[in-house]
């Protein structure tokens, strides 16, 4: 591609052709302000904070959308620049609810730290300011339109990322908002609960919904005893909500921070994992001996299963009726490990740490009570397990480091990379391999499905049987890998499938900032934290062998089937927000309902 030398504040910067301004900018060193740009997925122009001066150009240029060119001079940081985006963002918060200090995203919200970047101490012009009612209709995520500044980014993320279309703009000018299709709420939407809109929304116009209070309620409860999991992904996040860089690995630090809190076992989602992968993977050779539909597509991500039962129904027999390891793991502590320390179940409490919102929802299934219970009672994301630490006045940096307990908290490498996209498909591959062939990996990093690229494929050699994989994040790129599947196009026997962007490092629980950069530097900590495991296989756990030889009796029996297996239901897809956004005008379809709903659904 062409390159193009421009200046920008008397620096001279080599990009490439095409790119926009704000982008060659950063490549310079110099930040350009906005508040709706999402680089490659919500360029539009639309809040005007981005704005520059472009010698012999006639106005002030967004510089989100305008691209370069050689030649070009641009100022960033002129009188009349600093005094166009003083009066946006002013104009803004004339129309915005005071409640910095008890908003969720108090001291980490863009507008917030923009207003106090450009100096503005008081808002000159007095907005109209109609309450509107904070949408809770779904367990995980809330929309609270009063906050919301129409910088789209939600909007874009949910169409181009996730291909959902579960909220739009709706309504003309002053009265534009941006909410799902016919004014109902999330909860009648096809939103699936992944929280990508909550990770980029600047503001406090998305969140995800709070239960720290019932959990301090049940810690307080001198009846209950709580046990709390935490997941993979969880370990290589937490420390940046205290200011440890991103991919820092602070699984001891967590353990101790939540011995502090009060809960009476700290367990490891990865236990979980590893038992996953020996019901997933014996469910994938049953398949491939005794025959069954293929390809079996994983079902950890509850996103995704609710993305599935929603867009694609005539694949759910292709997917694997494992539970997550998150509800593995609550009906097992309900089971087999409430029996074996004397506790009654009904007085047991189960709190889930995860990287995602959609688990708040999964949780509360109602065929989620396989135990007699509700398997899972509570699920605090990344962001609220912070906001409980801080109320504590736990010093996490300074923590030292603990261990999980046992026997729920011992686990694998292979537990590990269930956090990372491909990491369950690695998992599995470890696991399968040696079980089918009898023999010992020379090599157990199978690198060729780690990385963001959107679709993985590789091929497996299982003693002269070929067996064909493929692994997608995101589900743009989910849809895409179904459609060729359905359309005889492409053809695998097995398929992992992560509804966020890098797979759990990258879901709407995680803290905020999570961009590219952070993700990488994620993943890369999960890797580590595998390679740095004693034991790095599933199947080598000795607590999963235990629960086997004492409870289960093996993969697939009838027991494990009765705890760890669960059914799907078909969704209703009406209300599918279809909108074409562009910097002057946006288009707003909403889509008739196109499926039936069956029996006992519970959306």
């Amino acid at each position: 591609m062409a390159l193009v030398t421009l200046t920008i504040d008397g620096k001279q910067v080599t990009v490439e052709e095409g790119t926009m301004i704000i982008e060659a900018a950063r490549a310079a060193g110099i930040d350009i302000p906005s508040l709706c740009y999402l680089k490659d997925i919500n360029v539009i122009g639309s809040c005007r904070v981005c704005v520059v001066e472009v010698e012999r150009a006639k106005t002030l240029q967004a510089a989100c959308v305008t691209p370069v060119a050689p030649g070009m001079v641009v100022r960033t940081n002129t009188p009349a620049v600093r005094a166009s985006r003083k009066l946006t963002v002013e104009m803004i918060l004339s129309d915005h609810p005071y409640e910095c200090p008890t908003c969720p995203r108090n001291l980490n919200c863009e507008l917030q730290n923009l207003a106090d970047r450009l100096g503005i101490r008081r808002v000159r012009f007095p907005g109209v300011k109609e309450e509107e009612p904070v949408d809770m209709s779904t367990p995980a995520v809330v929309r609270d339109s009063n906050k919301c500044i129409l910088c789209r980014r939600c909007v874009a993320v949910c169409e181009k990322v996730q291909t959902v279309n579960a909220i739009g703009p709706v309504g003309r000018g002053l009265d534009t908002t941006i909410a799902p299709a016919w004014g109902e709420g999330l909860g009648a939407s096809t939103c699936i609960m992944c929280g990508q809109c909550v990770l980029v929304c600047p503001v406090g116009a998305l969140y995800e919904r709070d239960y720290t209070e019932e959990v301090w309620e049940a810690l307080g409860d001198p009846d209950k005893f709580v046990i709390v999991q935490t997941a993979p992904a969880t370990r290589v996040a937490i420390g940046e909500p205290f200011g440890l860089p991103a991919g820092s690995i602070s699984t001891g630090k967590m353990v101790s921070a939540l011995r502090q809190l009060g809960f009476d076992r700290v367990f490891d989602t990865d236990f979980a994992a590893d038992l996953t992968i020996m019901e997933e993977g014996s469910e994938l050779l049953e398949r491939l001996a005794k025959g069954g539909p293929l390809p079996l597509i994983t079902s950890c991500s509850p996103g995704w299963i609710k993305f599935m039962e929603t867009f694609y129904p005539e694949v759910a027999d292709n997917v694997s009726s494992c539970k997550s390891p998150q509800q593995m793991f609550g009906a097992v502590a309900k089971t087999y490990y409430a029996k074996k320390i004397g506790v009654d179940p009904a007085n047991m409490v189960v709190v889930s740490i995860m990287p995602c919102t959609a688990k708040k929802f999964e949780c509360q299934r109602p065929e989620m009570n396989d135990s007699g219970y509700q398997d899972v009672d509570y699920v605090l994301t990344v962001r609220e397990l912070a906001r409980m630490i801080k109320q504590a006045g736990i010093d996490f940096a300074n923590l030292p480091e603990e261990d999980y307990d046992d026997p729920l908290g011992i686990s694998t490498g292979a537990g590990v990379i269930f956090g990372a996209t491909g990491g369950v498909m690695e998992a599995a591959v470890r696991t399968a391999c040696e079980i089918y062939t009898g023999k010992t990996l020379d090599k157990i990093d199978f690198e060729v499905v780690r990385g963001l690229d959107g679709v993985k494929a590789a091929s497996v050699d299982l003693n002269g049987t070929t067996l064909k994989i493929a692994v997608a994040h995101g589900l743009s790129n989910a849809r895409k890998l179904l459609d060729s599947i359905t359309s005889g196009e492409s053809e695998y026997h097995f398929i992992e499938i992560m509804t966020c962007p890098g797979g759990c490092i990258g879901g709407g629980g995680q803290p905020i900032p999570t961009d590219t950069e952070i993700r990488l530097e994620r993943i890369a900590a999960i890797y580590e934290a595998d390679r740095n495991m004693p034991l790095r296989k599933s199947h080598e756990n000795p607590a999963v062998k235990e629960l086997y030889d004492t409870f289960l009796g093996k993969p697939l029996s009838e027991r494990s089937h009765q705890l760890l297996h669960t059914t799907y239901t078909k969704r209703p897809r009406h209300g599918t927000m279809v909108c074409k956004v562009e910097p002057e005008v946006c288009e707003l379809e909403e889509a008739a309902a196109t499926s039936t709903v069956a029996d006992g659904d519970d959306s």
